[in-house]
């Protein structure tokens, strides 16, 4: 990606893969300025990055404040990390309508302005795709459920009609079961390394439910890398390794990784959720097509990148 001097702007940049993106634009030496909502809470949080980013304040729940610090800061890159409703706490349905649907099209919209003339890589989600079982195609079938799902699967639909109409360089990357530094407490990986620190059995569901896994730190250089590829306006794209491991398999292969015993791991003391997506496979061709590659889909070697010191 070659550098440009108006930089890239990421939405999210304080939240867990946001934080990646962001990093990984400085690493290739892009400026980066960090749209936050609390400027003292992302100051603290962002001043353990390697350079300190421009951080500039928006609450993106307001209608027009996103496409408003595109047009001031008319950047070259826009990443939208910012989203509602993956914390299972996160419940109000006109949040996530606003944030998850109103805000994509209105950055879209705003990418596409004469004078800005920006790329814009959206995030999507595995949950737009529901219930659907099979091979998951980015033309194919989708049902999504609740309200998370349907609201985000409204955000990709608003991009894709946006980009088809203005020609806006806007692009959607649906992302799986991310993992890696950074993430919240209450997910499998975070569990399972305060676990290591502890003695006695680990309470675990069967762990029968399947994913496609990838590690955040292979997660954030793909987007890079989407935003200075080739692709149609308002192409979605799986970003995914296109391989599908049970649960009960990534838990094996942590514990190999942060040295915690199998005997310690109590499958089947924990009920499975319901809606815990099993019997599907992701399509990868797609991303293939573009970036040459797709994401390594080998647990072991992910895990033992993501508990490395540092990582």
């Amino acid at each position: 990606m070659s550098v440009d001097a108006r930089g890239a702007l990421v939405l999210g940049a304080s939240g867990f893969i946001g934080g990646w993106v962001a990093r990984e634009l400085q690493r290739r030496g892009v400026p980066v300025t960090a749209v936050v909502r609390d400027l003292a809470r992302a100051t603290t949080t962002l001043a353990t990055w390697p350079q300190g980013p421009a951080c500039v304040r928006a609450d993106l729940e307001v209608p027009g404040e996103g496409a408003e610090v595109i047009r001031r800061h008319r950047p070259s890159m826009v990443f939208n990390l910012a989203g509602y409703g993956v914390d299972r706490t996160e419940t109000d349905p006109a949040r996530a309508r606003r944030l998850n649907h109103e805000l994509v099209r209105e950055l879209a919209e705003a990418c596409a302005e004469p004078g800005v003339d920006a790329t814009l890589v959206h995030v999507g989600s595995a949950a737009e795709y529901g219930d659907v079982v099979g091979v998951l195609r980015e033309d194919g079938p989708t049902r999504p459920q609740g309200t998370y799902g349907v609201t985000k699967h409204d955000g990709t639909e608003a991009l894709v009609a946006v980009a088809r109409r203005t020609g806006a360089r806007a692009i959607c990357a649906r992302l799986f079961t991310v993992f890696g530094e950074g993430e919240h407490d209450g997910r499998l990986l975070p569990v399972l390394r305060a676990a290591a620190r502890g003695e006695g059995l680990i309470p675990l569901s069967a762990g029968l439910q399947e994913r496609d896994f990838a590690w955040v730190g292979d997660v954030a250089p793909a987007l890079v890398d989407l935003a200075g590829a080739r692709w149609a306006p308002g192409t979605v794209v799986n970003l995914a390794t296109g391989r599908s491991h049970t649960v009960r398999a990534f838990v094996l292969a942590a514990a190999r990784a942060l040295g915690i015993a199998e005997e310690r791991l109590g499958f089947g003391a924990v009920a499975s959720q319901a809606g815990d997506i099993a019997g599907f496979t992701v399509s990868v061709e797609r991303l293939h097509a573009i970036l040459g590659r797709v994401l390594p889909g080998d647990l072991d070697a992910m895990l033992a990148a993501a508990v490395r010191p540092g990582h």
